[in-house]
């Protein structure tokens, strides 16, 4: 099991879960941070430091937002991170405001 980071990320990239992964498991993409699932160590130290609540456990991650299973999984391809975020981003409308 791994960590997944859903939909409130995309465009924010608040990286204040990167500051407190102890093993580097969480990456930058064009507009979205990703969890390694290889590397995560289901230790859920992310999880509270996220401000925008898009960081769950895989097991617990809202039916809503199973798309991002497959978006995290995809890790550590570039082309298919950046073209699934931005697929699913069009379809549900995203416009995330950036954190002031």
């Amino acid at each position: 099991m791994t960590y997944i980071i859903a939909e409130p990320c995309i465009d924010i990239k608040d990286r204040s879960c990167v500051d407190v992964c102890p093993v580097d498991c969480i990456h930058e993409f064009e507009r979205i941070l990703i969890i390694d699932p290889e590397e995560c160590i289901d230790c859920g130290a992310c999880e509270p430091e996220c401000p925008v609540e898009a960081i769950f456990p895989e097991d617990a991650l809202p039916d809503k937002w199973n798309a991002f299973v497959e978006i995290n999984y995809a890790f550590p391809d570039p082309e298919k991170i950046n073209s699934l975020v931005d697929t699913y981003a069009t379809e549900h409308n995203v416009q995330n405001e950036p954190l002031e």
